[in-house]
C-alpha cells in the first residue's frame, strides 16, 4: 500500500521530521567488507507547486566515480573540512551553487556503505529556498532532475533487483521516476528518508 502525505501544513511536517531525526538512534549501514573512505551528501528539500521535492544530480560521464548516475550533491571529505555536515554543505555549494547559509539541516540520516567505490555516505537532510539561481559545474553535473515527494511515496516507482558483488549475491531498491533510474546508495537513502517521515499506517 502506498503511504500517504501527512496532511498537516509545510511547517508542521518539517518540525515533525526534524523531531523524528533528533529522536532516533543513527546506524551504519555496510554491506561488504572493504575499507571505506568518508564522505557526505546533502538531502536537498524544497517545497514547489505546495508539495515538497527532492533535488538530485545527474553525474557526468567524465568523473571517476559514479559515473552518469543520480546522485545527490555531494562528495569524500577533505582535510579541511570541519566535519561531514561541511563536507556536505561545501560540496553542495560546488557542485550546484547552493549557498552555505541558505541550507537548514534538519538531521542526519543512517550512514551508508557503497559497494562500488567504497565510500561511507553519511547523508544530511536539508531544506534550501526555491526557486533558487542554481549554479551548476558542467564539469561534475550533467543535468539536475527534481523529484516530487509524491513520486516517491508511490510503491509503483520502487523494485529490488539482485545483483552479484565478488560472488555475494545482494538486493537492493531501484527507484524509477520520467526516465530516470535511480539506484545504489542514493535510492537506499530515499528508501529510508521515506519510512522515517511517512510511517506506513501513520
Amino acid at each position: 500500500m502506498n503511504r500517504q502525505p501527512p496532511e498537516q501544513d509545510s511547517g508542521m511536517f518539517l518540525d515533525n521530521l526534524r523531531g523524528v531525526l533528533d529522536l532516533r538512534v543513527k546506524q551504519t549501514i555496510i554491506l561488504h567488507n572493504a575499507p571505506l573512505s568518508p564522505a557526505a551528501v546533502l538531502v536537498p528539500l524544497f517545497e514547489k507547486g505546495n508539495e515538497f521535492h527532492i533535488l538530485f544530480t545527474k553525474r557526468t560521464e567524465t568523473l571517476e566515480y559514479h559515473k552518469g548516475q543520480i546522485c545527490f550533491p555531494g562528495g569524500a571529505r577533505h582535510e579541511t573540512d570541519r566535519d561531514l555536515k561541511d563536507t556536505a554543505l561545501r560540496e553542495t555549494f560546488e557542485e550546484v551553487g547552493v549557498n552555505p547559509n541558505d541550507v537548514r539541516i534538519l538531521g542526519e540520516l543512517d550512514s551508508m556503505g557503497t559497494v562500488t567505490s567504497n565510500f561511507l555516505i553519511t547523508p544530511y537532510v536539508g531544506i534550501i529556498p526555491y526557486p533558487y539561481e542554481f549554479q551548476v559545474s558542467a564539469d561534475e553535473i550533467e543535468t539536475l532532475i527534481e523529484v516530487p515527494i509524491s513520486a516517491l511515496l508511490d510503491e509503483h516507482n520502487y523494485r529490488e533487483e539482485a545483483y552479484d558483488l565478488n560472488g555475494e549475491l545482494l538486493t537492493g531498491f531501484v527507484f524509477e521516476y520520467q526516465g530516470n533510474v535511480i539506484w545504489g546508495a542514493t535510492a537506499r537513502i530515499i528508501r529510508q528518508l521515506i519510512e522515517i517521515a511517512f510511517p506506513a499506517g501513520g
